[in-house]
């Protein structure tokens, strides 16, 4: 017996077209969008903003964060933005974003107090961790990795997103939810052409919108699902939220936007059914830090600090060590050196094996003071994103006890699963947009923030990068006339839009995600060459003329889903067309060409560019330190907010 159809429970709106008028058009919802429409309309633009989701609760911060990373600027801390900058530009061998992350760290700070004034909590204002090492009485504020120098932030993040919808809309943003924007809008029409809006469907009616803007900022999410898709359990394919699908990367490509570093992917560790949650498995890494692990004997795994002494006292673990500055979580000094004070992660599972460690190994939090016990389970784990309800509130309805029970952990320190050298993943400062200092793109009009530029971070670079775009696409359109859109441009994204609609017999948006994941693997994984990219890129041209071409979507729900993956697709053309264009090899991009084996030659450190021409792919380079002396290009385009935090 044959189910019955569902009927669809919205409207059909089906070629219906609406047109919305603007100063700023953000694209995206998520913590950058939300501040860069803060950020446009603190300088008195009319903004519209479009989210894919929900704004209350959508984007990479929408189930939360647990640290705010970079707040130098904080009244505790004791480096400057500028040390903290630069060193984590020498961190990556200066494949960072100096700009983005200068303004991270500058600003970073005043936009968690600007979270705070909108409703967020950020403070322990109960005085719950009152004594404890990490906590600074005077100012309530928690800390996080390096107790001493105090640049890392404990926040309560899961009340960050209500708070950033409730102040758009008090600021009066105009927010289009639900609304997926597809293609960008130039000028004539053209590749490269000035920015004119944008357009979007609806994804509950099916509706087409047209955003006339004067200028476009670029929220949108890295591209996920590249690699790695389980189209059985589609919400747990990447370490990323599963609609986070670049369609902005995919958007700002076609509109001839510069990228760089988008060769650069690493294994797919953080990703995939195997690995999800991360941190389910109890590990030392960011929300765990610094817990005990130890092995299937109880015996604990050494912590050591960047020499490789191991750290005899707990207290220990939480500031640098002997004649170091400062260390940072997850980055490296420019020696090489270790920066951060690590357990079972310092030394390989067999080294450790050989020295009699007997597996599993466990997260074992019994052993630790009480606060730490309690900040870790109680609040990082509750409000880092993807934790709370599955790990925290499912593990504690199973019994657990952090302070009785160990939590198994899977191979070395906190992997839970091996993943093959072909499962990768855009993560770790991947690649992006190029920006100026303003955060413009190479398209006239087109700024970007957060995920959407290159060697992007977390909640604290998204939100200082968004308001920081913000300000200054509003400070773009103030001094323009808004660009006439090109109609002949609307019909043609609105073909393309609806052409899954209506179809009869063709393949879905599942088959497609499996089909260009595996192409990813098959010729774009750890070890690449020209001729394997060549194929590559040839299977996936065939593959969207024969098969994309003939997909279908039911209802809106489906379209949207059919539209990301085909974002997906081209995503993957631009991954494979950075990789062809660069001919060496390099450590830091985790980059391997066959064919060109030999390893950071001194005239390929540069940043390798690719942008969509009108006579086709355009390639390029530019300096690591482009952007020049940090303070004085903040400055000289920022002459309003010289002050030490940008906008106090």
């Amino acid at each position: 017996m044959s189910e019955k159809p569902v009927k669809w429970p919205w409207p059909l709106e089906w070629g219906q077209t609406e047109t919305v008028e603007t100063d700023v058009l953000v694209l995206g919802g998520g913590a950058a969008g939300c501040f860069a429409a803060l950020g446009a309309a603190s300088r008195g633009a009319s903004v519209a903003l479009v989210e894919k989701g929900a704004t209350v609760s959508s984007g990479a911060a929408g189930s939360g964060c647990d640290h705010w990373e970079s707040a130098a600027s904080n009244p505790c801390s004791r480096i400057s933005p500028e040390e903290l900058a630069e060193t984590m530009i020498r961190a990556f061998s200066r494949y960072n974003n100096g700009i983005s992350h200068y303004i991270e760290c500058r600003e970073g700070y005043d936009r968690l107090i600007e979270l705070e004034k909108l409703g967020a909590k950020v403070r322990d204002t109960e005085d719950e961790f009152a004594g404890a090492d990490f906590r600074d009485e005077a100012t309530k504020l928690l800390f996080a990795y390096d107790y001493h120098n105090r640049t890392t932030i404990r926040v309560w993040g899961t009340t960050f997103k209500p708070a950033l919808a409730r102040g758009c809309r008090r600021a009066g943003v105009r927010v289009f939810d639900r609304v997926m924007a597809t293609g960008l809008l130039t000028e004539g029409g053209r590749i490269g052409g000035r920015i004119a809006g944008a357009t979007g469907v609806h994804g509950r009616t099916g509706k087409f919108l047209v955003f006339k803007a004067r200028a476009v900022v670029i929220c949108t999410s890295r591209p996920t699902r590249l690699w790695l898709f389980e189209p059985e359990l589609p919400g747990i394919s990447e370490f990323r939220p599963f609609p986070c699908s670049g369609d902005g990367h995919a958007m700002a490509w076609r509109a001839g936007a510069e990228f760089t570093m988008m060769e650069k992917s690493v294994k797919g560790e953080w990703s995939g059914l195997r690995s999800f949650p991360p941190y389910s498995t109890g590990n030392n890494h960011n929300t765990w830090y610094a817990c005990d692990m130890v092995d299937a004997d109880g015996r604990k795994l050494p912590y050591v600090d960047r020499d490789g002494k191991e750290i005899a006292d707990f207290a220990g673990r939480f500031r640098p060590a002997p004649g170091q500055r400062l260390y940072l979580k997850g980055g490296n000094e420019p020696n090489g050196a270790v920066y951060e004070v690590q357990g079972a992660d310092t030394l390989p599972v067999d080294e450790l094996l050989k020295r009699g460690y007997r597996l599993p190994f466990f997260a074992d939090l019994t052993s630790l003071p009480e606060t730490e016990r309690k900040v870790i389970w109680g609040m990082m784990v509750g409000e880092e994103g993807k934790t709370k309800i599955p790990i925290l509130r499912a593990y504690s309805e199973a019994g657990f006890d952090p302070a009785r029970d160990l939590i198994q952990s899977y191979g070395d320190g906190w992997k839970s699963g091996a993943f093959l050298p072909q499962e990768r993943q855009l993560f770790g400062l991947p690649g992006g947009l190029f920006n100026d200092w303003n955060l413009m793109t190479s398209v006239e009009g087109l700024f970007a923030a957060g995920d959407a530029l290159f060697a992007s971070n977390c909640f604290g670079h998204a939100a200082a990068t968004g308001h920081y775009a913000g300000r200054h696409a509003a400070a773009y359109a103030a001094g323009r006339d808004p660009v006439p859109p090109d109609e002949p441009q609307i019909r043609r994204e609105r073909r393309r839009v609806y052409a899954p609609v209506g179809r009869g017999r063709g393949p879905g948006w599942r088959e497609l995600n499996t089909t260009v994941a595996r192409i990813m693997q098959n010729y774009c994984g750890a070890f690449k060459s020209g001729p394997l990219l060549d194929a590559g890129l040839r299977m996936l041209a065939d593959f969207r003329e024969r098969d994309a071409a003939r997909v279908t979507a039911a209802n809106p729900h489906e379209l949207v889903r059919t539209l990301e993956v085909l974002s997906i697709m081209t995503n993957a053309e631009l991954v494979m067309e950075s990789c062809r264009a660069r001919k060496a090899s390099s450590r830091e991009l985790e980059f391997v060409r066959l064919d060109h084996p030999e390893m950071d030659p001194p005239e390929w450190n540069r940043f390798v560019t690719v942008k969509l021409g009108r006579e086709g792919l355009e390639t390029g380079s530019a300096a690591l330190d482009y952007y020049g002396p940090l303070a004085e290009g903040y400055e000289k385009h920022n002459p309003a907010d010289k002050q030490k935090g940008g906008e106090r």
